[in-house]
């Protein structure tokens, strides 16, 4: 299941991140995922709000949808780890970072995967059927 949510987040560019902040819901975009080690990875700058909210509740829902009305759910314990293969695996899978940041070594730069996670696949196809879940 994990190679299939990861070709989901990849196929599917755009996919929103939710935290929260004081009892509030917050969305936001996100567009790059990677495989490591058997675990999904994501990135943000330490100096943005999400990075603050992840550090003050670290539980998320990732949600994205397809061109044809499927869509997954995915939900987890952001965990930060200052990783080089996966900074690195990030600037190779999307080169644009670099117009973020300064490198895989810029200090703003942090990557976190979820633990614990949980992915739900659902779509207009299989609609008013059991969704599939599983642990990933």
């Amino acid at each position: 299941m994990l190679q299939k949510t990861l070709q989901f987040l990849q196929d599917n560019q755009t996919f929103y991140l939710a935290t929260s902040e004081n009892g509030r819901p917050r969305v936001r975009p996100f567009g790059l995922v990677v495989e490591h080690d058997g675990k999904l990875w994501f990135c943000t700058a330490n100096t943005k709000s999400v990075y603050r909210q992840l550090q003050a509740n670290p539980l998320v829902e990732i949600s994205a949808t397809s061109p044809s009305m499927d869509w997954i759910r995915l939900s987890g314990k952001a965990v930060f780890e200052n990783n080089g293969n996966v900074k690195r695996k990030a600037f190779e899978t999307m080169p644009n970072l670099s117009r973020i940041y300064k490198g895989p070594e810029d200090p703003a730069f942090e990557v976190f995967y979820l633990d614990n996670a949980e992915v739900v696949f659902q779509g207009l196809g299989n609609y008013g059927q059991p969704p599939e879940t599983y642990r990933l």
